[in-house]
């Protein structure tokens, strides 16, 4: 379970828990089924005539996703090419080729299959820079079915507010307050729906994904830049300097705030500019 997602959904419900019991003695009112049902089946129609099947249909994976704690152990994966660093120096293809077996990451069984296949550098770049702007491509078009669905609901949240004021109006001169309530619920409760959907649902979720596709490129970098190295027949020590430098972390490089961890050495800020 992601930490994040699970405070955030807590906090909102107590918050909406707590607004409902205090704002009102009947928090039954705001309960409308029919408005409801406006603001959620206007936005999944929507959605559905926006996107293709396979993708409407990819959004409770993605709810899912959203939950569920990733974790990106690129020391493990720094050692991993170290390893296979020394491997290679010593010409050991088959030993190699074992490890490979080991990778959790496709990406980077990718890479190193590349380098021992003598994959010219030039076009080993090119595929494994391809895979990462197809991942982006593709986990970006995820987060903008979230986004889109955000646009989406506060527009049926109106439409809902305006199909009860419409139903509303042969009713104002009744002056029958028991008639006229349920029909101005439905007018103000649709765009309150619509608001809360957009903002508490879709919207962090079309963050939290796009979060986790930054993540995930920043990693595949990191094998990208090791898996280069490999492939200049760079020595294991060296790889294992310049990629570290890639997860050291600096609260602000430029003013200097904040403690930074450690500095890097002239070494690998050097090995880090020339790559």
């Amino acid at each position: 379970m992601n930490p994040s997602t699970l405070i955030g959904v807590l906090t909102s419900t107590t918050m909406l828990g707590l607004l409902l019991a205090f704002s009102t003695p009947d928090p039954s009112l705001f309960v409308n089924l029919p408005g409801l049902g406006i603001v959620l089946g206007g936005t999944l129609a929507a959605v559905f005539i926006s996107y293709p099947l396979r993708e409407v249909l990819r959004i409770f994976s993605l709810v899912v996703t959203v939950f569920r704690r990733e974790s990106y152990n690129d020391q493990n994966n720094i050692q991993h090419i170290v390893q296979i660093a020394k491997i290679w120096q010593q010409g050991d293809i088959q030993a190699i080729e074992r490890e490979i077996e080991t990778l959790r990451s496709p990406f980077l069984r990718t890479g190193v299959q590349l380098v021992i296949d003598h994959t010219p550098t030039d076009q080993l770049v090119d595929l494994l820079q391809w895979r990462i702007a197809r991942l982006r491509a593709q986990e970006q078009a995820e987060a903008q079915l979230f986004r889109a669905m955000a646009g989406f609901a506060p527009a049926f949240g109106m439409l809902g507010t305006l199909i009860g004021l419409i139903s509303l109006l042969p009713l104002m001169g009744t002056n029958n307050v028991t008639v006229i309530g349920p029909h101005m619920a439905v007018a103000l409760i649709t765009t309150l729906y619509g608001i809360l959907l957009a903002n508490l649902v879709c919207k962090p979720i079309a963050l939290k994904l796009e979060r986790r596709t930054e993540r995930r490129m920043v990693a595949m970098n990191l094998i990208l830049q090791g898996v280069i190295m490999l492939n200049e027949k760079r020595g294991p020590a060296q790889i294992r300097e310049t990629l570290q430098t890639f997860t050291l972390r600096f609260d602000d490089e430029i003013r200097g705030h904040g403690k930074a961890g450690v500095a890097p050495s002239a070494s690998q800020a050097r090995h880090a500019i020339d790559r």
